[in-house]
């Protein structure tokens, strides 16, 4: 398959669970990330950098380099509900169906 390319992929796959030690079925579903803390150690220091007169603590890219992103499959087990991630792999479009 080419980079980039679109891909199907089933609402429903049957592979290994390393709960059960065994292949089961598993169901599909886009990895999202979830909202940022803003609480977090990391975001009170970046805000504390931003803030008066200097700004943007690092350059901010305007020239956009990539032209897909990484997508990471999730998988949940039907018989012990254990989820899992696939790898992350760059496609131009992805469809559960």
């Amino acid at each position: 398959m080419r980079k980039g390319a679109e891909m199907k992929v089933p609402k429903e796959i049957r592979t290994y669970c390393p709960k059960c030690n065994k292949h089961t079925i598993h169901t599909v579903s886009l990895y999202k990330d979830g909202r940022r803390r803003t609480l977090a150690k990391g975001e009170r220091a970046h805000e504390r950098e931003r803030k008066g007169y200097g700004g943007q603590k690092y350059p901010i890219l305007k020239r956009k380099a990539k032209t897909t992103k990484k997508q990471s499959l999730k998988l949940q087990c039907k018989n012990c509900g254990y989820t899992f991630q696939k790898e992350g792999m760059r496609l131009k479009k992805l469809t559960i169906e």
